[in-house]
């Protein structure tokens, strides 16, 4: 049995995830954007051992999250799921003055990693839209480029992918896996996404739980267990530093070696 912590699992593929891996008798703690959410997120999966509340659009809720994490003790893995999606029509800044998507998908993502003990793996949900996401990393706070929201979100995308390589390369120790579910149609994915909604929690419970050599890597990419090709820069060293040189100086949150 493994104990797993999911961000973003009040609904969607978090919640599919979750109520997956608790059928299989493993422990999983859930994370919701505030208390009303987290309540009905355990009402969602009365399996699940609790439900934590923070907004992960927020750099202070963000930190307090890993806090309460920390407060449970480790554990054996935790899926970054949580994310908003391509559809925001303006550059909606947060209360750190960051644009929603970089600080949920990006930035969010960076600092529970930084901050909870290290798990046993970290799986890290991507996108096949991280293919076109901009790798020079310039103006990560959408300052001076128009707005774009589907370019953010390819590009937030790609970071989490970045980020998956480089702590499979930075903590060896650790087995750091990112993935694409597929476009589903889920609350961020919409009624007409045309992949199977069924097979989109497979991976990323798969790289949790699973003691199949195949799951057992580090610093792959997968599309329904299968690896995949990324973004070419994806595995680019430098770019992964650069990327996390930039997040410690958003958050004020360093990375450990």
């Amino acid at each position: 049995m493994s104990r797993i912590f999911i961000t973003g699992s009040a609904d969607g593929l978090g919640q599919m995830a979750a109520r997956r891996l608790v059928d299989a008798g493993h422990q999983v703690v859930l994370h919701a954007r505030n208390a009303a959410r987290a309540d009905e997120a355990l009402k969602a999966v009365p399996q699940a051992e609790r439900a934590l509340a923070g907004d992960l659009s927020s750099l202070a809720d963000t930190i307090a999250l890993a806090e309460q994490v920390n407060r449970l003790g480790r554990f054996d893995a935790i899926i970054h799921n949580a994310a908003v999606g391509y559809q925001e029509p303006r550059r909606i800044a947060t209360v750190d003055g960051l644009p929603h998507v970089f600080a949920v998908n990006t930035l969010a993502p960076y600092v529970l990693t930084a901050l909870i003990e290290r798990p046993r793996r970290l799986v890290y949900l991507s996108s096949g839209l991280h293919r076109s996401g901009d790798a020079s990393l310039d103006d990560l706070a959408w300052e001076r480029r128009p707005w774009q929201g589907t370019a953010a979100y390819s590009d937030s995308k790609l970071h989490d992918t970045l980020l998956a390589f480089a702590m499979a390369r930075r903590w060896p120790q650790v087995l750091s896996n990112a993935l694409e579910p597929g476009w589903v149609a889920t609350k961020m994915g919409g009624p007409d996404a045309p992949d199977d909604l069924a097979a989109a929690p497979t991976t990323q419970v798969w790289l949790a739980v699973s003691d199949e050599p195949a799951a057992t890597v580090s610093g792959a990419y997968f599309y329904h267990m299968k690896p995949r090709e990324t973004h070419p820069a994806a595995r680019d060293v430098a770019v992964q530093e650069r990327l996390i040189e930039a997040c410690a100086g958003f958050s004020g949150v360093r990375l450990a070696d």
